[in-house]
C-alpha cells in the first residue's frame, strides 16, 4: 500500500481514508452556489477546499484518485460533457496545489501548527487560480460573453470566499490534529458559512438586477418607438442573461430581436430566429392587462428554468416596456397629425403643392442663407382664360386641371426648384442656384413647355395657355418684394400680349424715381442732353475692331449720368420715342462718318425699341439719315431685343422688310434670354446673333451656361449668321469662345463703352504695329492653326458684322 505522509491516518484503515477522501471531494463539489450566465450553468464550490485538506492528509496521488471519483459521483446527473470537464478541472486543481506543496517542502501535520499555513496557503492559491483560469473561459466561450466580465463580475465577493474556505480548511485541519471530535463542529459552522456566502451572492445579485432594471426602465422612457425596442432588446439581453431577445407588435406585425450588441433582425414577424433553445415568453399587456400590444420572447441556446426572482424582474420589464412602446406610439400619433396640420397650414390642399405662407417662408430662408450658391429668381404663371374652363365644364373640372397643371410643373421643375401654387389658377416657382440671370428664362420655357400638350379632362383634350413673369431676387426686400416684381412681370407681359417677360425697373410703375424724369425728358431731347458712347466688337482671333455698339447716356444736369433702363421706358411711352431715335442715330452715324474718314471702315450697331418697329414711317427715317451722312445701309446694324413678340404683326414684318431689303442688316440681341428666339428667326432672317454676357460670365462654372453657347454657335453656323458673344472679360473666356468658334465678342477685355473720339483714337493707336486691333492675336499671322470641329472655315460670310 502506499505510505502515509501524514501521521494521523497511519493507525487508520487505507480503505476508510479513500472513503473519507472520496467523500470530502463529493460534498465539496455538492455543496455550491448555482449561477446562471445565459443558458450555461456555473457554480461555486467548496472542491479547492476539499482539495487542500485532503492533501494534508494524503498522498497527492490518493487525493488525485479520490477527487475524480467523488467529483464524477456528485455530478452524475449532468450532461456528460459537463461531468467530463468537472472531473477534469479538479483533477488538474489536485495536481497543481499537489506539486505546489511538495515545493512548499511539505512533511504532514506534525510540528509547529503556524508552520502548516504557508505551504498550504500556497497550495490553496494554485487550486483557486487553476480553478478560475479553467472555469472562466469555458463560460465566457459558451455563452458568447466576454471572459474579462466574468473575471470581474463579484470579484469581491470570491475573494472573500476564497479566504473563509482556506481558513476553514486550517481551522479543520488544526482541529483534527488536535482533537479529531472536535471535527464535528465543522460541519454545522460550514453550513452556516455557505449559507451565509450563498445569501450574500443572491442579495448581491438582486440587488445588481433592480439596479439594471431600474436603469433600463429609465432608458425606456423615450418617445422614439425605435429607440424603444433598440433599449428593450439591448438591455433585456443583459438583465435576463438571454442569447437573443425578441418583441413582436401585434398591430404592426412587426419584430425586433438583436442582443447585447445591437438589433441583428428588424421587419416582418414571419422571419424566423436562427436561435433554437428554450424560449420564455410574456405578453406586453400592461399592469391592468387591457391592452394587448404584443410579445416579449428571451430566447437561451440551452435549457433554461427561470427563478422567482426572475419571472418577476421578467413581468416588471414586461409592463415597463408596454408603457414604454404605448406612450411612444401615442407621441408618433400626435407627431403625424401635428405634421399633417402643419403640411396642410403650408400646402395647397387641391395639388399638393406648397402654398404661399410656405412658399415666403422657403424663400425669405433661401435669401437669408444664400452665399455664393448662384442667382434666385422668381416665375409667377397665370393661366389664361382659366374661368371659361369653371363656366362651361363646372369646378370639379377646373380643378382636375389644376392639379394636373401642377403635376406638370412639378414634373418640369428642377430637384431644388420649389413649385407652388398661390391661389385660382396662379403657381409659382422659386427657381435657385442658377448659374446665371438669364438661364431663368430657359428654365421658364420648359416649364411652360410642359403645359403646351393638351389635358384629358373628363374625355375632352383641353389645350392651355399661360403667361409667364420671371424677376431675379432683389439685393433687399425679401421674398415679398420678390414676389411683386414677378407679380409685376406677368402682367406686363399679359397686357403686351406676350408669353414670358422678365421684371425691368424700367418698366415698373412703383419706381417712383423713374416717374419723375418724365418731365425733364423734352428739355433732354431739345438740349441734347443724350450723348451715345461706343463699345467696340472685336474679332476674337485677330484682336481687330469690326464693329461698335451704340449706347444711349442721359446726362441729366441734377441727377448726373442716368442708366438706361431708367429711362428708355418713359421715353417710349411719352411720344417722343422718334425724336429721341433720331438723335441717337444721329450721334451714331456721325461717328462712323468720322471713323470712316480716318481709315476705319467700322460699321455701327444701334439698339432698336419695339414701339419703333410698329411706326410705319420708321424705314423711311433711318434710310434718310443714313443718306443724310452719306453711308451705305450695311453699315447700320439694328439690334433687336428677343423679346419682340410684336414681330407677330404684320406692320411689324412690313418695317422689318423695308429695312432689310434696303441693306441694313439686323441683329438678335441678348439671344437666349427669351422664349421667342426660335419663332423670331423663322418670322425675321436676321444676319447675327447676340449671346447675352450672363452666359459667358457663368460658361466656365456652369454647364448649362455652356451648353447653351455651344448650341448657339451650332444654331449660327447651320444659318449662316454671325455670332457675337458680350461680356467677355477674360482672355480665357475669349480664348474658350474663339475656339468654341465664336468669331467676335465684345466686353471690358477690349474696351469699356468710351466717346467716339477715344474710341478712334485708340483704333489709331492699336495693338503693337497693328491699327484698328484692341487685343494681341491668339495666333501669329500665317501660322497653321487647327480649327475646332464644325468650325466654319474660309473668309467671312456675307453676314459676319465686318
Amino acid at each position: 500500500m502506499i505510505a502515509s505522509t501524514s501521521p494521523l491516518i497511519t493507525p487508520l484503515n487505507e480503505l476508510s481514508v479513500l472513503v473519507m477522501l472520496i467523500f470530502m471531494s463529493a460534498v465539496g463539489t455538492l455543496v455550491n452556489t448555482p449561477v446562471r450566465i445565459r443558458s450555461t450553468g456555473h457554480s461555486i464550490s467548496w472542491n479547492e477546499t476539499a482539495l487542500v485538506m485532503a492533501l494534508a492528509l494524503a498522498p497527492t496521488p490518493w487525493v488525485v484518485l479520490c477527487t475524480a471519483a467523488g467529483v464524477a459521483l456528485a455530478s452524475l446527473r449532468l450532461p456528460p460533457i459537463k461531468l467530463a470537464f468537472g472531473v477534469g478541472k479538479n483533477v488538474l486543481m489536485a495536481v497543481g496545489a499537489g506539486a505546489t506543496l511538495h515545493a512548499a517542502g511539505w512533511d504532514g501535520l506534525s510540528g509547529d501548527p503556524w508552520l502548516l499555513i504557508p505551504p498550504l496557503a500556497a497550495a490553496y492559491l494554485a487550486a483557486a487560480l487553476l480553478d478560475e483560469a479553467l472555469a472562466m473561459p469555458v463560460i465566457a466561450l459558451a455563452s458568447r460573453t466576454p471572459i474579462s466580465q466574468h473575471f470581474r463580475n463579484n470579484l469581491d465577493l470570491r475573494i472573500a470566499g476564497y479566504l473563509v474556505r482556506f481558513c476553514v480548511a486550517i481551522g479543520s485541519l488544526l482541529i483534527l490534529e488536535a482533537d479529531p471530535r472536535l471535527l464535528l463542529a465543522v460541519p454545522p459552522l460550514v453550513l452556516s458559512l455557505h449559507l451565509a456566502y450563498a445569501g450574500r451572492i443572491r442579495q448581491r445579485t438582486e440587488q445588481q438586477v433592480w439596479q439594471r432594471l431600474a436603469q433600463t426602465t429609465d432608458a425606456l422612457n423615450v418617445v422614439e418607438l425605435d429607440e424603444v425596442l433598440t433599449t428593450a432588446v439591448t438591455r433585456a439581453s443583459e438583465l435576463f442573461s438571454a442569447d437573443e431577445v425578441e418583441v413582436e407588435l401585434r398591430e404592426t406585425d412587426r419584430v425586433v430581436r438583436g442582443g447585447a450588441e445591437g438589433v441583428s433582425y428588424d421587419g416582418p414577424a414571419d422571419e424566423s430566429t436562427t436561435v433554437q433553445g428554450a424560449v420564455v415568453p410574456v405578453r406586453l399587456e400592461g399592469h391592468d392587462k387591457t391592452v394587448d400590444v404584443g410579445m416579449l420572447r428571451l430566447r437561451f441556446r440551452g435549457p433554461v428554468k427561470l427563478s422567482e426572482r426572475e419571472h418577476y424582474t421578467l413581468y416588471t420589464f414586461a409592463s415597463a416596456l408596454c408603457t414604454a412602446i404605448r406612450n411612444a406610439q401615442a407621441y408618433a400619433e400626435l407627431a403625424r397629425v401635428a405634421q399633417a396640420h402643419a403640411h396642410d397650414a403650408t400646402h395647397d390642399a387641391l395639388t399638393g403643392l406648397p402654398n404661399r405662407r410656405h412658399l415666403l417662408d422657403a424663400g425669405n430662408d433661401h435669401l437669408n442663407q444664400r452665399h455664393a450658391d448662384g442667382v434666385t429668381a422668381l416665375v409667377l404663371i397665370d393661366l389664361n382664360h382659366f374661368k371659361e374652363v369653371n363656366d362651361t365644364l363646372g369646378h370639379t373640372a377646373g380643378d382636375q386641371m389644376l392639379a394636373a397643371v401642377a403635376e406638370r410643373l412639378r414634373a418640369a421643375a428642377h430637384a431644388e426648384d420649389l413649385v407652388a401654387r398661390l391661389g385660382g389658377d396662379e403657381f409659382a416657382v422659386l427657381l435657385r442656384a442658377l448659374p446665371a440671370p438669364a438661364v431663368a428664362a430657359h428654365r421658364t420655357e420648359t416649364l411652360l413647355a410642359a403645359l403646351h400638350e393638351p389635358f384629358d379632362i373628363d374625355g375632352m383634350r383641353l389645350n392651355v395657355e399661360a403667361s409667364g413673369g420671371i424677376a431675379a431676387a432683389p439685393a433687399t426686400g425679401g421674398m415679398v418684394e420678390l414676389l411683386r416684381r414677378a407679380d409685376v412681370a406677368m402682367y406686363q407681359a399679359k397686357r403686351a400680349g406676350q408669353r414670358l417677360a422678365s421684371y425691368a425697373s424700367a418698366r415698373d410703375t412703383a419706381d417712383l424715381g423713374r416717374l419723375t424724369l418724365g418731365g425733364d425728358l423734352t428739355r433732354a431731347v431739345a438740349d441734347h442732353e443724350f450723348t451715345v458712347k461706343f463699345q467696340p466688337i472685336v474679332e476674337l482671333g485677330t484682336g481687330k475692331v469690326i464693329a461698335a455698339e451704340a449706347l444711349a447716356r442721359w446726362r441729366h444736369p441734377t441727377h448726373g449720368m442716368i442708366d438706361p433702363l431708367r429711362f428708355l421706358e418713359t421715353v417710349e411711352r411719352s411720344g417722343l420715342l422718334p425724336a429721341f431715335a433720331e438723335a441717337i442715330l444721329d450721334q451714331a452715324l456721325i461717328a462712323a462718318g468720322t471713323w470712316r474718314d480716318a481709315g476705319f471702315d467700322v460699321p455701327v450697331a444701334v439698339n432698336v425699341s419695339p414701339r419703333s418697329l410698329l411706326d410705319t414711317r420708321f424705314p423711311g427715317s433711318v434710310l434718310a439719315r443714313l443718306r443724310a451722312h452719306d453711308l451705305p445701309p450695311d453699315r447700320l446694324i439694328l439690334e433687336l431685343t428677343e423679346t419682340l413678340t410684336l414681330s407677330q404683326l404684320d406692320v411689324v414684318d412690313q418695317v422689318l422688310t423695308r429695312l432689310r431689303d434696303a441693306g441694313i442688316r439686323l441683329a438678335l440681341d441678348d439671344f437666349g434670354t427669351g422664349y421667342s428666339s426660335l419663332s423670331l428667326l423663322s418670322r425675321i432672317p436676321v444676319h447675327q446673333l447676340k449671346i447675352d454676357r450672363s452666359f459667358v460670365t457663368a460658361m466656365e462654372s456652369s454647364t448649362e451656361a455652356a451648353a447653351i453657347i455651344r448650341s448657339t454657335l451650332d444654331l449660327g453656323r447651320s444659318l449662316d449668321l454671325a455670332v457675337v458673344a458680350e461680356g467677355v472679360e477674360r482672355e480665357a473666356q475669349r480664348r474658350t469662345l474663339w475656339e468654341l468658334g465664336c468669331t467676335a465678342g465684345q466686353g471690358h477685355l477690349f474696351a469699356r463703352p468710351l466717346p467716339a473720339g477715344t474710341l478712334l483714337a485708340a483704333l489709331q493707336r492699336g495693338t503693337g504695329d497693328r491699327t484698328g486691333c484692341l487685343a494681341v492675336a491668339l495666333h501669329d499671322a500665317g501660322a497653321v492653326v487647327r480649327l475646332p470641329q464644325g468650325r466654319r472655315q474660309g473668309g467671312r460670310g456675307r453676314h459676319q458684322p465686318a
